[in-house]
């Protein structure tokens, strides 16, 4: 049964797709193209890199080699150029096909790339965005603290000037692609008395002399997202890899937030995709009393409303992603737009595991992951109850 619901999964999204999403026809081949990578090359390895806990390493240079890890940067610097809606319909096609992988991918090619992109130099542009774009090196994001998620100012690392370099303490927690990363871009407070603003992003080599890791997080979902803990024990960074300007760190965490959340957004409609598509095909497939339980008015109604809400969810994804495109971004519509598609993917992920009853309660089918996966969006790069103070506080003032 498992096998031939992985041969199935995929059919009704490639049939019922560019209705809603409304992707140019440039985009719409190219999809073709990620959906056939994401089918052939990533969900094959999705079961195993779950159950090892391990991002498959294979994969950076494939997505390399196919222009996805620096989808929206110039190809000057190694990228592909193509639209913020082209970099959504990227990591859905991924995600659909392994959620962990697809966290993964977006954190390098949404967060440390674009802001790269966004806010570095032309010689750090040169120097880091080639190999990133590549695959042959692994970024990562690092703002998190231990006490320190949503409430960014209280970090505690710090940079001190010493000459022309930087010295940093401190540690950062729950940092994706931590455990692997080559490359990362850290926030760190360089005169702390002044609070937000005094906060200063790096670029950091995790070759640099007292550089560590810790123990890779052992999570309920994103399992082979590799996730954890670094440290910086007296780490010096040369001047030259301060990304934007000092003590404007926030600045360059913030300016890129709505951006990284439209891309963000797209990785709960693929895990939706996959747990509508497993949960049709079970309903047509599984038999009880004499008839495909799919026949029952009451898994037509379950089914009902989870492609209702996917295509909801996939119809304001692209609508939002359109208007990026077009240079119209408001971060009230970007917090929307995640909070609205993660709270929907983990609700659509356990009917899934309804639909299929105890079978959805083992592991020999991915809806229970899928559902565990599409949770951690709902936390993520901000919770679902900060996205909501905010777009509530934008609407008040």
């Amino acid at each position: 049964m498992l096998q031939k619901l992985c041969k199935l999964r995929g059919r009704f999204s490639l049939l019922n797709y560019n209705f809603i999403a409304n992707l140019s026809p440039e985009v719409e081949e190219l999809r073709g193209h990620v959906a056939k990578f994401a089918n052939e090359e990533v969900a094959p390895l999705a079961d195993k890199a779950d159950e090892e806990g391990k991002f498959p390493p294979e994969l950076w240079r494939k997505m390399g080699d196919l222009g996805l890890l620096g989808a929206t940067v110039d190809p000057s610097f190694g990228g592909s150029g193509l639209s913020y809606s082209a970099h959504c319909m990227i990591l859905e096609e991924i995600s659909r096909a392994s959620g962990g992988i697809g966290l993964s991918y977006s954190a390098h090619s949404a967060l440390i790339v674009a802001q790269l992109e966004r806010h570095g130099n032309e010689f750090q542009k040169k120097k880091y965005l080639p190999k990133l774009c590549s695959g042959e090196w692994v970024g990562s994001l690092a703002m998190s603290e231990p006490n320190a998620g949503s409430d960014v100012v209280s970090m505690k690392s710090r940079a001190q000037k010493v000459g022309d370099k930087y010295i940093l303490n401190g540690s950062k927690m729950w940092i994706t692609n931590g455990p692997i990363s080559d490359i990362l871009i850290v926030y760190a407070k360089t005169e702390p008395e002044k609070k937000q603003h005094g906060i200063t992003a790096f670029i950091v080599e995790a070759s640099m002399k007292g550089f560590s890791r810790g123990k890779k997080l052992d999570k309920i979902g994103m399992k082979c997202s590799d996730t954890g803990p670094i440290y910086f024990d007296n780490v010096e960074i040369p001047e030259e890899n301060v990304l934007g300007e000092v003590n404007q760190g926030v600045y360059v965490l913030m300016s890129g937030l709505d951006y990284e959340r439209l891309v963000l957004a797209a990785g709960p409609v693929g895990l939706m995709q996959a747990a509508f598509d497993i949960s049709r095909d079970y309903c047509n497939t599984r038999e009880q009393f004499g008839k495909k339980i799919g026949q029952f008015q009451m898994m037509q109604s379950k089914l009902a409303e989870m492609y209702t809400t996917l295509q909801a969810s996939r119809a304001m994804l692209y609508s939002v992603a359109r208007a990026v495109d077009q240079g119209n971004i408001t971060n009230t519509d970007c917090a929307a737009l995640i909070y609205y598609t993660s709270a929907n993917a983990t609700q659509v992920g356990l009917e899934a595991i309804q639909c299929l009853g105890g079978n959805g309660y083992t592991k020999e089918y991915p809806v229970g992951r899928i559902m565990l996966d599409s949770k951690l969006y709902e936390i993520a790069a901000g919770t679902n109850e900060i996205r909501k103070w905010l777009i509530g506080r934008q609407l008040t003032q």
